[in-house]
């Protein structure tokens, strides 16, 4: 399953690139399930986030190693894969792109591929990661900058 969410920011990409950091993902984080962060090494290829989701009755452990990284003229952007996936998830894959529009703007897009044990769990899951992330857009133009 594959879901991509674009958040236009008024910022320099490299300015955000230097902003991407422990204290912006604490801020990511949605009210529910609430997090954890156990360990942010940074957005570098080899680097390891790892963190806690608390459902009330249960935790879930969510580890994830940056497997690439890059940065060149346009574009800033690295992707995280799931190493430990809470029970409902079999696979994760989440490129973070920040590519250039001007000087002053770029977007932020957020690509997620993943899939659950069961492909019916895979459509039932996509609104609520949609929610997730899409609670991210105010956040980045907040933090980042506005349009």
């Amino acid at each position: 399953m594959k879901l991509t969410i674009t958040t236009p920011v008024k910022a320099n990409y490299l300015d955000i690139k230097e902003n991407f950091n422990e204290q912006l993902f604490i801020k990511l984080s949605p009210p529910f399930p609430p997090v954890r962060l156990l360990r942010f090494d940074g957005c570098q290829k080899g680097d390891i986030v790892s963190l806690e989701l608390n459902f009330i009755f249960f935790r879930q452990a969510w580890t994830s190693v940056i497997t690439m990284d890059n940065t060149d003229k346009g574009t800033f952007e690295f992707v995280d894969e799931g190493t430990q996936l809470p029970f409902f998830l079999s696979s994760w894959r989440h490129h973070h792109k920040i590519k250039r529009v001007s000087d002053e703007e770029s977007e932020i897009i957020d690509d997620i591929e993943f899939t659950s044990p069961a492909k019916l769990l895979d459509y039932l899951l996509f609104p609520s990661l949609w929610l997730q992330f899409s609670y991210r857009k105010p956040i980045y133009r907040k933090v980042l900058g506005s349009r």
